[in-house]
């Protein structure tokens, strides 16, 4: 039977793929053009056809990643529940579940670039930082319904989506003190028994 060829992602595509890889694993101080080029399989003439510089494609790369990680989440299904606390549980659970294997692949490029730059790139801080407030909206929906249905108050939706991501956030940064996951699976259980808590079962 013939092979039928795979189409090859466009060149930037491919820069944007890898960028994702490299500075995800070296941040953006350590990481260089000439990495990014290499990893992308392509010459420095053409990464500068698409991009005017390392910022340029680390913020693209923020937005790259973004797309990305919200398709990732759509494919766990972690929604497909009928009560909204569930499903915050859920997401919860699919966190944990992602916590193996190398560092680098698990952990998020928003919050490595942002801590490697927030202060010296002011464009890829309000990159991350416009990815990280779009992944916690994503959540305020569930949120709100959990409050309304489970009779909770005193907080919004925006604060307790942020503190989510905060606390996923921290637990990344724990993996790399670490050098492994288990002690940031031991932080996101601890965050889904305070969601649980949160959200007491109620009878219906």
């Amino acid at each position: 039977m013939p092979q039928i060829a795979t189409p090859r992602p466009d060149t930037r595509a491919r820069i944007l793929d890898a960028a994702m890889r490299v500075l995800r694993t070296r941040g953006y101080e350590g990481s260089s053009v000439d990495d990014i080029c290499a990893a992308a399989g392509v010459t420095k003439g053409a990464f500068f056809h698409h991009f005017r510089s390392k910022e340029d494609l680390a913020v693209a790369a923020a937005a790259h990643f973004s797309i990305w990680l919200e398709a990732l989440f759509d494919r766990l299904a972690w929604r497909d529940h009928a009560d909204p606390r569930d499903r915050l549980l859920a997401y919860i659970d699919a966190r944990i579940a992602i916590l193996r294997g190398d560092i680098a692949h698990f952990t998020c490029l928003l919050g490595a670039l942002v801590q490697d730059s927030y202060a010296t790139r002011p464009a890829v801080r309000a990159a991350c930082e416009d990815g990280i407030r779009h992944h916690a909206a994503g959540l305020e929906s569930d949120i709100a319904a959990a409050m309304d249905r489970h009779g909770v108050g005193g907080f919004t939706p925006e604060g307790l989506a942020l503190h989510i991501v905060a606390v996923i956030q921290g637990a990344f940064v724990m993996a790399k003190a670490t050098g492994g996951p288990d002690l940031a699976v031991d932080t996101l259980r601890h965050l889904r028994r305070y969601i649980e808590m949160l959200f007491r079962e109620t009878a219906p």
